[in-house]
């Protein structure tokens, strides 16, 4: 077994979401480098020696099993996977999504021909010396023999760094956790399930998933909306309330968050669909008192499907009651969902398109819908 070393970081980016492809980048450090030991502040600075946007810049320390050599194949092929090719870039400096280079591996001095270590230009570099000096001040540099501090009072870059507000973390885990409450959303057959349930089970999440299978009202209401709508959409209230208040008022210790398939307020939107006129104003006066009790999620993901997927979405998965769903009811809901979220802008909704998506089957897609959340939870603290 190899022995753990401790490699030093430096990230950057000028292009595109910068902070989210910082964040990405460091998600994907931890997963096939190391674990990730520190983060520094975020700086802002011009591009140097090109014309470009201002770059965000950071410095991570983490611990790997890993050779140097070994590292370095990692790090370029996350920058290829998040669209960086070093190979084809033109000679010279210019702008990119993300660039990640390796500034010290232990105390070691290495000099190959596909890597030197430390970085020969970092102490020409204020955007490397000064976020380093956030997490490993006097750390030695093996042949300079001059500390992270003196190498910073000595450099010659006269670049102005503004330290930003911005926050990174050191992993989704760690990301989901800060946010403490997302719902996952959609019409019938969306997928809203099979999602939660992979990220509670990938992110150590609590999982709250809704309970009606044996609702004694819904197969009679596909086959008489009319009649079953009242009784159906008060049993579903009733039951969600009671659920949804014990689920998400009892905390577990041993997981990082909580993640549902459904919020409380389904109930209104599906409520507004079946019910005549005087019945949803019965039931609205039933559901507001109850949803002033309730948690509220901190993110709320709607995952859109076009009415065509759902259909085939609720034939694959072959329950008899859903067989005769009409393809103006689902399209109603739909449109339900979406006049709810513009109507409450105080939601911090999150509307993903996943119609040409099948997460289930392809990981990339998956990938995909948890960058997507990822990115969305990471502007709530920057």
């Amino acid at each position: 077994m190899n022995d753990i070393n401790t490699v030093y970081l430096s990230l950057g980016s000028n292009l595109g979401e910068r902070l989210g492809h910082l964040q990405q980048a460091i998600f994907l450090l931890a997963k096939n480098v190391g674990h990730i030991t520190d983060i520094s502040k975020v700086y802002q600075c011009p591009a140097l020696g090109f014309e470009g946007e201002d770059f965000l810049n950071i410095c991570i320390a983490l611990q790997t099993p890993l050779y140097a050599s070994e590292t370095l194949d990692q790090v370029l092929a996350i920058e290829k996977q998040m669209g960086r090719n070093r190979l084809s870039q033109k000679s010279g400096y210019e702008s990119r999504n993300i660039d990640i280079d390796i500034i010290f591996y232990n105390g070691d001095a290495i000099d190959t021909q596909k890597l030197t270590v430390p970085h020969p230009k970092m102490q020409e570099r204020r955007f490397v010396l000064k976020p380093l000096a956030d997490i490993a001040p006097q750390f030695y540099h093996p042949i300079l023999q001059k500390d992270i501090r003196n190498l910073l009072q000595e450099c010659k870059d006269q670049s102005v760094l503004a330290k930003t507000e911005n926050v990174l973390f050191k992993s989704r885990e760690a990301l989901f956790s800060k946010v403490g409450f997302i719902a996952i959303e959609g019409n019938i057959g969306a997928g809203k399930t099979s999602l939660a349930t992979e990220m509670a089970n990938d992110f150590n999440a609590k999982l709250v998933l809704e309970r009606f299978a044996d609702n004694p009202f819904l197969p009679n209401f596909y086959q008489d909306p009319a009649r079953y709508a009242f009784p159906l959409e008060m049993s579903f209230l009733a039951d969600r309330y009671q659920q949804f208040s014990d689920d998400t008022s009892q905390y577990d210790l041993f997981k990082s968050f909580m993640i549902s398939d459904y919020d409380i307020f389904k109930s209104l939107i599906f409520a507004k669909v079946t019910l005549q006129k005087e019945e949803f104003a019965l039931y609205r006066k039933i559901f507001d008192f109850m949803y002033k009790e309730v948690r509220k999620p901190r993110i709320y993901v709607f995952l859109y499907q076009t009415t065509e997927r759902l259909l085939e979405n609720i034939k694959k998965r072959g329950r008899d009651y859903e067989q005769e769903i009409k393809p103006d009811y689902l399209e109603k809901i739909n449109r339900a969902y979406f006049d709810y979220i513009k109507g409450y802008p105080e939601l911090n909704s999150l509307v993903i398109d996943i119609s040409e998506m099948d997460f289930l089957e392809r990981q990339e897609d998956y990938e995909t819908l948890v960058t997507t959340i990822q990115n969305h939870a990471l502007k709530q603290f920057n």
